[in-house]
C-alpha cells in the first residue's frame, strides 16, 4: 500500500503547503501505518523544460529513430505515470505563484500527460482518492478586491478531477503572506482563522482518502 505525494513549493523550510500536506499524510499513515509514501519534489528536482517537447515529438517518429533526449523524456514520463498508477492514494501540495499555476507542477503534468495511462483519457487514475493542498498569499474569494485573480486552483481541479477523474478533495489556505507582507497586517485575525480552518480540512481530508481507499478495496 502506498501514498504518492508531490510537493511544488520553492521554499521547503517554510512552506505552508507542505505543513498542510504533512497533516494529510499523517492522517493517512494513522489509518494505514504499514503504508509507504512515494515522494516527488518537483521544485527540488524539476522536470527539464524540454522534456514535454521531446516526449510529444517522440510519438511522431519510429522508436528506432528517436534522439537520446526523446528517449529520456519518454522514460521519465513512464516513471511519473508508474508512480501515480501504483499508488493507492494521491496527495498534491501546489502553491499559487504569481496568480497562476506553479511552473514546476505544470511541467510535470504536461510530461505525465504524454503517457497513455495518464493521457487524455486518464482512465488509469479514475476514481482514485486524492487530495489537492493549495495555498494563496492573498485572498481571492468572492467579494474581495482581487476576486478572480487565482488562476491556479480552478485549473488544478480541472486537470486532477475532470481530466484524470480523481476522487478529489481540495484543502485551501489563503492569506499566507499575512505576517510577511506589512500591507496585509490588518487581516491577521482573519488569516489565523483561515489557517485553523485549513488545518482541520487537511486532517479531515487525510481521513477521507484513507476511508475511500478502504471502500475501494472492500
Amino acid at each position: 500500500m502506498s501514498l504518492f505525494r508531490l510537493d511544488a513549493s520553492i521554499f521547503p523550510s517554510r512552506s505552508a503547503s507542505r505543513e498542510l500536506a504533512d497533516l494529510v499524510e499523517s492522517e493517512w499513515l494513522s489509518a494505514h501505518p504499514q503504508s509507504t509514501v512515494v515522494r516527488r519534489d518537483v521544485s527540488a528536482d524539476p522536470v527539464p523544460a524540454t522534456a514535454w517537447t521531446d516526449a510529444v515529438s517522440a510519438s511522431m517518429v519510429p522508436e528506432a529513430e528517436r534522439t537520446p533526449g526523446q528517449r529520456e523524456a519518454v522514460a521519465l514520463a513512464t516513471t511519473f505515470a508508474d508512480e501515480l498508477t501504483a499508488a493507492d492514494a494521491l496527495l498534491f501540495a501546489v502553491p499559487l505563484y504569481n496568480y497562476g499555476v506553479s511552473q514546476h507542477f505544470k511541467t510535470w503534468f504536461d510530461l505525465t500527460y504524454t503517457d497513455p495511462r495518464t493521457g487524455p483519457e486518464g482512465s488509469a487514475l479514475r476514481g482514485k482518492p486524492a487530495t489537492l493542498v493549495t495555498v494563496l498569499g492573498g485572498n481571492y474569494a468572492p467579494g474581495t478586491p482581487k476576486e478572480g485573480w487565482d488562476h491556479s486552483t480552478g485549473w488544478l481541479q480541472r486537470v486532477l478531477g475532470d481530466v484524470w477523474g480523481l476522487d478529489l478533495r481540495v484543502v485551501q489556505r489563503p492569506f499566507t503572506l499575512v505576517g510577511v507582507n506589512p500591507a496585509l497586517d490588518a487581516f491577521a485575525d482573519t488569516a489565523a482563522e483561515l489557517k485553523t480552518d485549513a488545518e482541520h480540512s487537511a486532517r479531515r481530508s487525510g481521513r477521507e482518502i484513507a476511508d475511500a481507499h478502504r471502500a475501494r478495496v472492500a
